[in-house]
C-alpha cells in the first residue's frame, strides 16, 4: 500500500462519555508523531464544524496540556447529533465535506462516536469512495450504552458502569440510616439496552433489590406485587431501572406519567421522568416513603471514578485509528476481542463499518435471572474486569486538573 501524505481531521460525535478524550488524545498523538500526516485538525462539534468550516489546529496544542485529555470527561472539541441523509437521496452535505477536505487536503478522517458515528463514518467512507477521493476513514468507538454490535464492550462503559455500581453502593446505605421504611427507585441511562442499569449488579450485597433492563418487556402489576412484598419483609426496597423499559405493547413505562418525549435528529426519544413516574404509582399503591433519583448526566462525566482499564483501552483505541490508516486500512472501526478464562485479556480488532453501523447490541437474554429482575453471574464475570484500576488523576487545590486548550481555529 502507497504512503498517503496529507491532513487528518478527528472527531467526537454523540454523547459524551468520561473517556472519551482519552480516545481523542491516542488519535491526536498518534497523528502529531506521524511524518505521513502533514496537519492534525480538531472538528469543532463534529461533523457540524466540517461542514461550517469550523476546524481547531490541533498541532498548536501544547503536548504537555493535550496529555490532560486521558483524564478530562464529556467531549473537548465539542459533540452534535447531526444526521447525514442518503447521498443517493441528497448530496448537499457530501459535497461540502468533499469540498472542505480538498480544501485542506484532508487525507484521513476519524470520528469517535457510538452507532449514528458509525453510520456517519460509513456514508462518508462510501462517498469519498465514490467520487475518486482517496481518505482513509475509520471509526473509533464510544458510548457508555456498550451497544456498539461486533466489539466486546465499547470505550466509556467501563467507567460508567463503575460510577452506577458504586453509586449503588453508597445510596444503599444511605437508604438505610433511619429505621422508618423507604422505597428507592434509581432511573439509569438506556434507551433500548440495558447494559448500563445491570451494571447496578455489580454492586454485590449492595446491589438494588429488583433491576429492570428493557430486554424485557416490564410488567407494572408484578412490578409493584414485587415491591410490596420486600417492602413488607424488610422495610427497605431500592429499585434500578433503564429509562427506556417498556411494556408488552411496547409503550415506555416513562409515558404512563403522560409526558410526551421528544426525539432528536435521529428519530430517538429524549428520556427522562421514568423514576419520578414509577415513585409516584409506588407510592399511590403502597403509601410508603419513595424517593425518585435520576443518574442523568452523572453517569457518563464522572471521571473521578473512571476505570484504568476504560482509559487506557480508551486511548489504545484512538492511536490504533490512526497507525491503521496510516498503513492503508479504511472503512473500519476499532473494536475490542477479549479473553476472561484465566484472566482478563484485550485486543485490537478491526471491524467493517458497516456491520456495526446501526445495530445495537443487546445483554443476552441468559444473562438475565428467571424472573426478569435481576442479573446473573456471566454478567458480573463479563463486566467485573471493564472497571477494573484506579485513574491517579492529578488533582488541583483537591479538585480534578483537566486540559485547557488554545482551540485555534483553522
Amino acid at each position: 500500500m502507497k504512503q498517503l501524505k496529507g491532513a487528518c481531521v478527528i472527531g467526537q460525535s454523540g454523547g459524551p462519555t468520561s473517556v472519551i478524550n482519552a480516545s481523542a488524545l491516542g488519535a491526536i498523538e498518534a497523528a502529531l508523531d506521524n511524518d505521513v500526516i502533514t496537519r492534525v485538525y480538531g472538528a469543532a462539534h463534529g461533523i457540524k464544524g466540517v461542514l461550517d468550516d469550523q476546524l481547531y489546529i490541533m498541532d498548536e496544542e501544547d503536548r504537555a496540556e493535550l496529555a490532560h485529555l486521558r483524564h478530562t470527561p464529556s467531549s473537548i472539541l465539542g459533540s452534535c447529533r447531526y444526521k447525514l441523509k442518503d447521498f443517493e437521496e441528497d448530496e448537499t452535505d457530501y459535497k461540502r465535506i468533499l469540498e472542505i477536505f480538498r480544501k485542506y487536503d484532508v487525507r484521513y478522517f476519524f470520528y469517535n462516536g457510538g452507532n449514528d458515528s458509525m453510520d456517519t463514518c460509513n456514508k462518508i467512507s462510501k462517498y469519498m469512495l465514490k467520487n475518486g477521493y482517496e481518505c482513509r476513514v475509520m471509526g473509533i468507538p464510544k458510548t457508555i450504552d456498550n451497544d456498539l454490535a461486533g466489539t466486546d464492550h465499547c470505550p466509556g462503559y467501563g467507567s460508567a458502569a463503575k460510577y452506577i455500581a458504586t453509586s449503588c453502593m453508597e445510596l444503599y446505605l444511605d437508604a438505610r440510616v433511619y429505621n422508618t421504611g423507604m422505597i428507592t427507585i434509581l432511573e439509569i441511562m438506556g434507551r433500548h439496552a440495558g447494559w448500563l442499569t445491570a451494571a447496578a449488579a455489580l454492586a454485590g450485597e449492595y446491589a438494588p433489590d429488583l433491576i429492570y433492563l428493557p430486554e424485557v418487556a416490564f410488567d407494572m402489576d408484578k412490578f409493584i406485587q414485587d415491591v410490596k412484598t420486600i417492602y413488607e419483609k424488610n422495610g427497605k426496597v431500592i429499585v434500578a431501572v433503564s429509562e427506556g423499559i417498556h411494556d408488552k405493547d411496547g409503550k415506555l413505562v416513562a409515558e404512563y406519567g403522560g409526558t410526551a418525549q421528544s426525539r432528536d435528529s435521529f428519530g430517538h426519544a429524549q428520556l427522562g421522568g421514568l423514576a419520578a413516574t414509577l415513585a409516584a404509582i409506588v407510592k399511590e399503591k403502597t403509601a410508603a416513603k419513595v424517593r425518585g433519583i435520576e443518574f442523568s448526566l452523572l453517569q457518563r462525566c464522572a471521571s473521578h471514578v473512571a476505570s484504568l482499564t476504560d482509559i487506557e483501552e480508551s486511548y489504545s483505541a484512538g492511536r490504533a485509528a490512526v497507525e491503521n490508516a496510516v498503513k492503508g486500512v479504511t472503512d473500519k472501526m476499532v473494536g475490542f476481542k477479549c479473553t476472561r478464562d484465566k484472566s482478563y485479556n484485550c485486543e485490537i480488532e478491526l471491524l467493517p463499518l458497516e456491520t456495526v453501523a446501526n445495530t445495537e447490541k443487546k445483554v443476552p437474554l441468559e444473562w438475565i435471572n428467571e424472573t426478569k429482575d435481576g442479573l446473573l453471574q456471566p454478567y458480573i464475570d463479563y463486566a467485573l474486569p471493564l472497571i477494573a484500576g484506579e485513574t491517579g488523576q492529578e488533582k488541583e487545590n483537591g479538585l480534578p486538573r483537566f486540559a485547557k486548550l488554545k482551540k485555534v481555529l483553522r
